[in-house]
């Protein structure tokens, strides 16, 4: 089995490479292992330009809902979006990892996308509107 990974900072961190090459995926796990994996529903309420991060970034706050509240996540989504449109977009975020340090930035979630043709993030997509804080089965 093949797939991409979608965070360059964490691909960097692990040595595999991004933007359109496929790379072997970890090995096979239990559903109890995926289930581990806190994947959330959530709303882009306010997008800032994140001018010390090393590569183009933005800064985000995203609303879980009453449960979780307010996250904030680093994402390099720059090349596809913009601070206008992104805001009230909802995206999948995993909300367990623990908070990373990217630069001034404590990154509390990990937002979730997928590599472009060219390596540039595209958000992983929810088609409905679901509430804020609800869980990827």
């Amino acid at each position: 089995m093949t797939g991409r990974v979608s965070c360059q900072a964490d691909a960097d961190r692990v040595g595999l490479k991004t933007g359109g090459v496929d790379v072997a995926l970890s090995d096979e796990i239990a559903f109890d292992d995926f289930l581990k994996v806190d994947i959330r529903a959530g709303t882009i309420v306010e997008t800032e330009v994140f001018p010390e991060a090393r590569k183009p970034a933005y800064k985000l706050q995203i609303d879980f809902g009453p449960e979780i509240g307010i996250k904030k996540s680093s994402a390099q989504i720059t090349v596809h979006y913009t601070p206008e449109t992104l805001k009230g977009r909802q995206v999948m975020a995993v909300v367990n990892f623990p908070p990373r340090q990217i630069g001034p930035v404590r990154s509390e979630v990990l937002t979730l996308g997928y590599a472009d043709e060219n390596g540039d993030i595209v958000l992983a997509a929810i088609d409905k509107p679901v509430p804020d804080g609800e869980r990827l089965m």
